[in-house]
């Protein structure tokens, strides 16, 4: 990162050095985690369940530490600066870090797809951009600031994911991005618990507005019924793409052609241009994903050449719509994350494989008070798609496997990973298709590995 000298970041932050003699001193890396300290490094202590950094403070300093923030008093003749609160420290010397940059910023959220358009988006324009993105899931109030701490003076554009569970997270997130341009995907069902329905998943994903740049632009999803609606952001109206070929949408795709894991072939429709790609992924929806990404590129001046190149350079990341090809199985390992909106996607990815098609589906969490009704749904989705088998697994799933029963599906129910491990060799076969996907407190990761040893 580039230089801060502990003064700004004491200032940033509302904290007080303590001796002023230290203030002209710099750093040049952030860390939260002790173990990481390299020189010329600031330590961040957070208080844990279990841990406290504070704990660790003296160490750091041993081990190349220039300064540490503080919630109380130490005895050291090292820099120190005492804040009132470290988490909110870290915030405000994000939101100072981000202000030294004068590049655009796409800020992306949406209750599914958020990973996926960060890294399409990404994909796109580092073909002409040098591009920062989010790393892993660091998207929420911790991990937002850490990755804006990995701005260098070199890159030309960042791609901030950010993702919330309830009201207010998101303003405190667009206040560090400050957004020249907003990503909205979908608004589905998902952190029901705080959010309550989806229009207050609306509401508390547009908060991302809160902060934006009033210059800049606005892209949402024109497929979405609700996003749909939104005709005007304080000023802006809103550029909005799909799949449909609609009044509503700029940017639209013609001639899909999903062919499985030989990826999705379509003509990305612009203002100014058709662009032919094939997509190297296995989801309809990532036609979106590439739509959005071109209409920015589009925005920031691109050419088509560079887009299509950018668009057919995507790859997949984490648990999310991997395939994995063993001797016996193709699995697809989506069991990063799920809502119903994501599953029953997942369900429409594995209808285009060739072959038996089994879809292992466990609890669905944070649904709120109709998630026995959400689950159900999904079963009943199943039953009426083209899977041959429903493997549900968890207390919740148990839903989803009667919603599943009653048509030409056959449909197995295990309460625990475990019993499904115990049964799952008896129900798979030679050269099928598995799908893989659940809320990753379900750890289905497990499922996928012990399908690699079938």
């Amino acid at each position: 990162m580039k230089k801060l000298t502990l003064s700004a970041i004491a200032a940033a932050c509302n904290g007080t050095l303590n001796d002023i003699r230290y203030g002209e001193l710099y750093i040049t890396a952030i860390t939260t985690d002790s173990r990481k300290i390299g020189e010329r490094s600031l330590f961040i202590p957070l208080k844990g369940s279990k841990v406290d950094g504070h704990d660790f403070i003296m160490k750091t300093f041993s081990n190349g530490a220039v300064c540490c923030l503080s919630e109380k008093e130490i005895e050291t003749d090292r820099p120190v600066i005492l804040v009132k609160s470290c988490y909110q420290a870290i915030k405000d010397i994000a939101e100072y870090y981000r202000s030294l940059f004068n590049i655009p910023f796409i800020g992306i959220s949406g209750s599914v797809g958020k990973t996926s358009t960060k890294e399409m988006v990404a994909s796109v324009l580092s073909k002409q951009f040098d591009v920062h993105k989010t790393q892993g899931n660091f998207n929420n109030e911790l991990g937002v600031p850490l990755t804006l701490f990995g701005l260098e003076e070199h890159h030309q554009a960042a791609v901030i994911e950010m993702g919330i569970s309830d009201f207010g997270e998101m303003t405190r997130l667009s206040k560090m991005v400050k957004p020249d341009i907003c990503v909205i995907t979908t608004i589905g069902e998902c952190h029901l618990e705080n959010l309550g329905d989806k229009k207050g998943v609306l509401k508390a994903k547009t908060e991302m507005f809160s902060y934006r740049n009033k210059s800049g632009a606005v892209f949402l999803n024109g497929d979405d019924e609700l996003l749909s609606a939104v005709k005007d952001v304080d000023g802006t109206k809103p550029v909005f793409y799909g799949l449909k070929d609609n009044f509503l949408n700029t940017y639209y795709a013609e001639n899909i052609d999903n062919r499985g894991e030989e990826g999705i072939s379509c003509t990305l429709c612009t203002p100014k241009t058709d662009i032919n790609v094939t997509i190297p992924a296995i989801g309809t929806y990532m036609v979106s994903n590439a739509l959005v990404a071109v209409a920015i590129g589009e925005y920031l001046g691109m050419t088509a050449e560079c887009m299509a190149e950018g668009v057919e350079s995507y790859k997949t990341v984490g648990s999310r719509d991997g395939v994995i090809k063993t001797e016996n199985l193709t699995i697809i390992d989506d069991c990063y994350n799920a809502n119903p909106i994501s599953i029953k996607g997942g369900i429409d990815n594995l209808s285009n494989f060739k072959g038996r098609k089994i879809a292992v589906l466990g609890d669905m969490k944070e649904l709120g008070k109709n998630s026995r009704q959400l689950h159900f749904e999904v079963g009943e989705y199943v039953k009426n798609s083209l899977t041959d088998v429903l493997v549900a697994v968890g207390k919740d799933a148990l839903d989803i496997a009667e919603g599943g029963k009653g048509g030409n599906t056959q449909v197995y129910y295990f309460e625990t990973v475990k019993e499904a491990l115990e049964k799952l060799s008896d129900i798979v076969q030679k050269n099928d298709n598995v799908l893989v996907k659940a809320s990753r407190a379900m750890k289905l990761e497990n499922v996928v590995e012990y399908l690699k040893t079938i």
